[in-house]
């Protein structure tokens, strides 16, 4: 039985990775891959980056449940961080991955680029405030600290958040685009910018602190219960995707996992295991 690899991501090892990419072509449309994803040789195990949850759980229910149905061979390897995904999918270290949103990835192609793009999404882990300090959203006080995730489309997805429950007001449309700098009014409050993973760590230092729903589940932290306030599942463009190298999307064993993650076995697996702090987000590609 494979175990899965858990690589620990140094700050150094993730620059040297970002700077030594190569270019190629870029295409979102799966119908227009490029290049030998065709051709893998199928008998070779499928090799699948993840952050530890909730993607790796929902990547091991394929492995141990549902795999050898469709004679895939599935390996799953643990990043605890948002960078070395990409990074190792970009150099063909990995054949995919599965730990982020549209947002967050356009942003890593343009600043790294990546190539990297989307192929069927899989599942929704709303972002959420929390706190040890403080019971409940109407208890946070001017001159109290927020910690929030310091990369571009995090921060400004937490921003959003805050606005949209009226704990601060933002410059007009600058949407999740949204930067410390874009706060018109913070109401008293202060904030750190720390790097996402980290963020569950300082609970015990911050009044409050923003924090992904991925990190939230290894902290141990309930989305759908200790959240002080949640972001809306409706129209909401923060799906998580299985991604590829452009090129590869049509790699048989891609679209054997796709088809896998899109299964009624899996969206079972979510809606019971998580018990709506992971949501389905099943339907439609993913965004292009």
């Amino acid at each position: 039985m494979r175990k899965n690899i858990k690589l620990t991501a140094l700050a150094a090892t993730a620059t040297a990775l970002a700077l030594g990419l190569t270019a190629c072509g870029s295409s979102s449309d799966p119908s227009s891959a490029k290049g030998d994803g065709g051709k893998a040789d199928e008998s070779k195990p499928l090799v699948i980056a993840a952050s530890p949850s909730p993607h790796a759980d929902v990547l091991n229910f394929v492995k141990d449940k549902l795999a050898a149905k469709e004679g895939l061979k599935l390996e799953v390897k643990e990043f605890t961080d948002y960078v070395l995904p990409n990074t190792a999918t970009e150099q063909g270290q990995v054949d995919g991955n599965y730990f982020q949103h549209k947002p967050y990835l356009d942003d890593f192609n343009k600043k790294n680029s990546t190539h990297v793009v989307p192929v069927v999404n899989v599942h929704l882990e709303p972002l959420g405030l929390y706190s040890k300090k403080i019971k409940a959203i109407g208890d946070i006080k001017a001159g109290q600290t927020i910690a929030v995730p310091n990369d571009t489309t995090n921060e400004g997805r937490a921003l959003q958040l805050l606005a949209a429950n009226n704990l601060i007001t933002l410059k007009e449309g600058v949407g999740t685009s949204a930067k410390l700098s874009d706060i018109t009014d913070k109401k008293g409050l202060e904030f750190k910018e720390l790097e996402a993973a980290t963020v569950p760590r300082a609970l015990n230092d911050v009044d409050a602190a923003i924090i992904n729903g991925n990190y939230a589940l290894e902290a141990k932290l309930s989305p759908a219960k200790d959240a002080l306030i949640l972001e809306k599942a409706e129209g909401n463009p923060y799906a998580n995707f299985l991604a590829v190298k452009d090129g590869n999307q049509n790699d048989p064993r891609i679209q054997k996992l796709a088809k896998l993650l899109n299964s009624d076995e899996v969206k079972k697996f979510i809606e019971e295991k998580y018990q709506g702090s992971v949501i389905p987000a099943f339907g439609a590609p993913a965004a292009s």
